[in-house]
């Protein structure tokens, strides 16, 4: 009876603390994003400040998340499409405070309080599944990338629980063939107490504010952020072979247990 009643107290002093650390981050993020919007007209380069400033807030977010990061391999030096595994929300502000990138999310994101602001304001790119919009927004990733921006999208098309990869969609990969642009692919993989993480996974009938709740409410979990070699399209390789391809790299290393050497990313800086 005993332990349970501090295990409470002590799920209760994780939730109040980490809560008012990321209460005041979000209120930080709403003040510099509402900043940058309002000084827009008057900014020679209002993206790029949006970027940095995007970049320093989701490293501050991923501070706030009772997360232990490790990552490996090397970040690209050249623009590229990122794809990765799809695991939980977390995953955004993970890949997204290692390196200015822009963002595919599905259409639902839009509407989460704040965050879904947040998204908006920094140039998120929203898909509804299964609406037929896939040209309009296979046009608008290629407009990206022939602007060399870095872009992020979950070619499994939803989440999992972290046990393995689900089929990639090749269908947002047309502007990688059609512009040569390199797949930077990403591995990430959940763990606590050296077994798959059960607590960040986002899926079924979850919301937000339900994950976040009990997210916070957990010890710390470990998280490996994988960044494989680039992949580059073959001679006469359509999209859905160069998806099947960055599939298995990444189903390789999700199923690893043994990582190789660590090695550290850029400054979480902006």
């Amino acid at each position: 009876m005993f332990g349970a009643w501090r295990q409470g107290l002590l799920q209760t002093l994780r939730l109040s603390l980490r809560g008012a650390r990321l209460l005041l981050w979000l209120l930080i993020g709403a003040l510099l994003a509402g900043y940058v919007a309002l000084r827009q007209p008057w900014l020679a380069q209002p993206l790029v400040l949006r970027q940095r400033l995007l970049r320093f807030w989701l490293g501050g977010l991923v501070r706030c998340l009772p997360l232990r990061v490790q990552v490996f391999g090397q970040l690209p030096t050249e623009p590229a499409l990122w794809v990765s595994n799809h695991v939980s929300w977390c995953d955004i502000p993970l890949l997204g405070a290692l390196q200015p990138l822009y963002f595919v999310a599905k259409a639902e994101v839009r509407h989460w309080p704040l965050a879904g602001w947040l998204a908006q304001q920094v140039g998120t790119l929203f898909i509804r599944r299964g609406a037929g919009d896939s040209g309009a927004l296979n046009q608008q990733i290629g407009a990206y990338l022939r602007q060399q921006r870095a872009l992020l999208i979950f070619p499994e098309g939803t989440t999992t629980d972290g046990r393995g990869v689900r089929t990639f969609h090749g269908r947002l990969l047309s502007g990688v063939l059609e512009h040569q642009v390199a797949l930077q692919p990403v591995a990430i993989r959940y763990r606590r107490a050296g077994q798959r993480d059960e607590v960040t996974p986002f899926i079924g009938e979850d919301d937000l504010l339900r994950h976040l709740l009990r997210l916070l409410r957990s010890p710390t979990a470990a998280v490996e952020l994988h960044l494989l070699p680039l992949l580059h399209a073959r001679p006469a390789e359509n999209r859905n072979q160069l998806a099947r391809r960055a599939q298995h790299c990444i189903a390789l290393q999700v199923g690893t247990d043994h990582p190789e050497p660590e090695l550290q990313p850029e400054p979480l800086s902006a």
